[in-house]
């Protein structure tokens, strides 16, 4: 494979309303990869789109029905041997970018795993993190077409690959968080799916694992993983895992509060 001609891949983006940043994902992909698909849903109105469309995407559109359905509904229009997820805040930095160049520069015979894994590092108020809960973090996002799947409901969705994975080391570079205000409202949107989910599950929570389970995320963050050396980050990146684990629980504990009861009713 000569160094000009695109590597087979279809990279498989999946977007809501991402004007402001999926110009620098689109950008981290373009002119090396085969083909990009990109999937909205149809409450997009910002023009990310028209945006894809620019970079020579092929933009398809559906109702959402979750991150697993609307990442397989990409993956199915993809046309390439090999797929690349990604999301709009994510970016392929120029190591991995190398490395995928190096992997892709001999015969498929050379690629003998399903799909491969890398490690996604995140910015986070003017700091990469590099230690943590948030890190390594690896994720498969690199398969062979048609020996994986994305499985999973709205809390976590999971990329089930049908064979071996290998491991890269270069960065996806991750812009999740934009401050301090946009972390506050995901750890809210995420308890409420942890809650949905454990709902569904019929299962019940304890004063124990409310308790407990947030102290553990914050010393196993912040000193057993070293979240301590990514300086003051590090510290409020572990206080707001603790903050999410113990809202979780505590939001299960009061659903399981007995319906019946009028709570405006004073004691007698």
């Amino acid at each position: 494979m000569t160094a000009n001609q695109p590597l087979p891949i279809s990279v498989c983006l999946i977007a809501g309303n991402e004007a402001a940043r999926i110009r620098r994902a689109l950008d981290s992909v373009s002119g090396w990869t085969s083909e990009i698909i990109v999937a909205t849903d149809d409450k997009t109105t910002d023009g990310t789109g028209k945006i894809a469309e620019s970079y020579g995407a092929k933009v398809f559109r559906q109702p959402w029905k979750g991150h697993a359905a609307h990442r397989n509904f990409a993956s199915e229009k993809a046309t390439q041997l090999w797929l690349l997820g990604l999301d709009a805040d994510e970016v392929i930095s120029p190591a991995l970018h190398d490395e995928i160049q190096k992997l892709f520069s001999g015969p498929e015979k050379l690629r003998p795993f399903a799909a491969y894994s890398f490690p996604r590092c995140t910015f986070y108020c003017g700091r990469w993190i590099r230690h943590g809960d948030w890190y390594p973090d690896r994720k498969v996002r690199l398969w062979r077409r048609g020996q994986a799947l994305w499985a999973g409901g709205s809390l976590h969705e999971k990329l089930i690959i049908q064979g071996a994975i290998g491991k890269l080391r270069g960065d996806l570079l991750h812009y999740s968080m934009e401050n301090l205000d946009h972390h506050t409202r995901k750890s809210i949107t995420v308890s409420n799916l942890f809650l949905n989910r454990e709902l569904e599950r019929q299962r019940r929570a304890n004063l124990f694992e409310l308790w407990f389970r947030p102290w553990w995320r914050f010393a196993r963050g912040y000193v057993l993983r070293l979240g301590f050396l990514d300086g003051w980050q590090g510290y409020v990146i572990a206080r707001m895992v603790a903050f999410e684990t113990f809202l979780r629980y505590a939001k299960v504990c009061e659903a399981q509060l007995p319906q019946a009861k009028d709570s405006s009713s004073p004691p007698s």
